[in-house]
């Protein structure tokens, strides 16, 4: 006689625990790349990516690397080699580190100006103050620009519209440099890794150009800083060894750095994010949060990454030969870290996505985007955008379409679930697999593939040939439905049954596609068995 067995596909992915293990976790996967987790279950193949500018998209700089990218204004502001662009389309770029004064030039002057080179210029990082003090008055705000490297502090900001309008970009020189700058009650806090890399600096209230002024500061810490972040009603101060919280900032009586941990320090403080009312880092140990308690003052600092501990560990062995990316895409209650060395090419950059669910973070692997200068952000409509760049100068539109782009040409993503081997509650005991059902919440047309494995992949045992599963129906949306192209009743979530053939005493499934077409979530598994003898 038969027997079922099904799983919903939760947990995400899980990379540490052993196959018996596995058996309490049926839903996480053993392997789950170019997915996402939804938060309301299911695993949902990811977007790719497309040419900021579409077909008539020009490089910055040609082939020099993207170092850094913001929205601003009407456009984007981008970092590439020395220098520093503007574009409203991805087409048009307008070099803006020019010797403008604070009193800026219009665009047709700004061609002819002298440049400010930024020869130490590397990952870039930026600051949006909406309307900070000394500034022309204009509906944009201004826009800090930090850089590894040693160059100094740059400001940039465009005031007005049309030809008149003026295009505003500034070096500051205390201090000397910055590298790393956040935004704190209304301070403009930097850290100059170069020259003094355990110094945190803040400039007047709400002035992000003067640092010497009245209101203005300086705090020194006994560990090298590699990122700060503001947090609440603190800035907290991340080092290669321990973590700080600045405090009272707007009071010179009484500002003080209160240590958090003198044992856990952070990897990249590009690896930063606040997400979930969290702030998430990477550490030695794994993807970390300080999170607030309901103690006033007190913090708890957690592992989130347990599941995905190996691929944490790789990142952690070979930090000083990537470049380390990240941003969190609201909409979707998602944090991303990409990583990348300066050769690699984008079909082999790697990268984690940890979903935010009611039962805390789940994990899934990234494999073809090569996310340098990565930012998510508003427009000047308050309309979320992501963005990132290669190491060949283009700019991309993030999370966007059926297939990865990159150079502008459509490349298939590869995506990959597999399921933990089921021994169905006894291992003992040999299964025949008559049939599989799965939820399926396609997107468009799709045409992946089920594979089954039976005895751990064992080579000494005929395997089952992979199956194609063609007719996933598309479900008739009123408005939207072509006729003959969709299915009249189906399902927003068909369930594809496939009759299958194979037996042995466990049994793994796999799904996978390559292809350019539309995403697709799969929700849950439905196996049909029949149990056989005893070995």
């Amino acid at each position: 006689m038969s027997q079922p067995f099904g799983i919903s596909c939760k947990g995400g992915l899980n990379t540490n625990l052993n196959e018996l293990e596995m058996l309490s976790q049926p839903g996480a996967a053993t392997r789950l790349r170019n997915f996402e987790v939804d938060p309301d279950g299911g695993y949902r193949r990811i977007n790719g990516f497309t040419l900021y500018g579409g077909d008539s998209a020009t490089r910055p700089e040609s082939d020099t690397a993207i170092l850094g990218i913001f929205p601003y204004a009407l456009g984007i502001v981008v970092c590439a080699g020395t220098s520093v662009y503007y574009t409203e389309d991805g087409i048009t770029w307008i070099q803006v580190n020019k010797n403008t004064g604070h009193t800026g030039v219009t665009q047709a002057v700004l061609a002819g100006t002298a440049e400010l080179d930024r020869p130490n210029q590397g990952q870039a990082q930026f600051v949006l103050m909406k309307a900070p003090t000394g500034h022309t008055d204009n509906e944009y705000g201004a826009l800090s620009i930090a850089t590894a490297g040693g160059d100094k502090l740059a400001h940039f900001h465009i005031d007005g519209t049309g030809a008149s309008r003026l295009f505003i970009y500034e070096e500051i020189s205390t201090p000397a440099a910055a590298t790393y700058i956040e935004e704190h009650d209304k301070h403009l806090c930097a850290v100059d890794v170069v020259n003094a890399p355990s110094t945190v600096y803040y400039s007047k209230t709400n002035d992000d150009r003067d640092f010497t002024g009245v209101g203005s500061g300086a705090v020194t810490i006994s560990d090298r800083i590699v990122g700060i972040k503001s947090f609440r009603d603190s800035l907290y101060i991340f080092c290669e060894n321990t973590i700080h919280r600045l405090v009272n900032i707007n009071d010179s009586g009484s500002v003080a750095v209160v240590q958090v941990t003198n044992n856990v320090g952070c990897l990249s403080g590009y690896s930063i994010q606040e997400i979930g009312g969290d702030l998430v880092f990477l550490s030695p140990d794994g993807i970390r949060t300080v999170a607030g308690t309901a103690r006033i003052g007190d913090v708890e600092l957690g592992s989130v990454s347990r599941q995905i501990q190996s691929i944490i560990g790789d990142i952690a062995a070979s930090i000083n030969t990537f470049t380390i990316t990240s941003c969190v895409l609201r909409s979707k209650s998602q944090y991303r870290l990409f990583y990348t060395t300066a050769t690699e090419s984008s079909t082999t950059a790697k990268g984690i996505i940890g979903t935010l669910t009611a039962s805390g973070f789940e994990w899934s692997e990234t494999l073809g985007i090569q996310a340098l200068g990565l930012v998510s952000g508003f427009n000047i409509d308050g309309i979320e955008k992501l963005y990132h760049g290669d190491k060949d100068g283009y700019v991309y539109n993030h999370n966007v379409g059926n297939s990865f782009n990159p150079a502008g040409t459509a490349t298939s993503i590869d995506a990959i679930y597999q399921t933990p081997n089921f021994d169905f509650g006894d291992i003992g005991t040999r299964k025949t697999v008559k049939y599989v059902r799965i939820s399926f919440s396609p997107e468009g047309e799709i045409q992946p593939n089920l594979r089954m494995r039976f005895d751990y992949d064992d080579t000494n045992i005929t395997q089952p040939p992979d199956y194609a599963l063609t007719s996933i129906p598309l479900p008739a949306i009123f408005g939207a439905a072509l006729f003959g192209a969709a299915t009249f009743g189906a399902t927003n979530d068909p369930m594809v049954r496939q009759a299958v053939e194979g037996s042995g005493n466990t049994v793994s499934f796999r799904i996978q596609s390559t292809d350019t077409n539309a995403p697709y979530a799969i929700n849950g598994l439905y196996i049909d068995y029949m149990p056989s003898g005893r070995r």
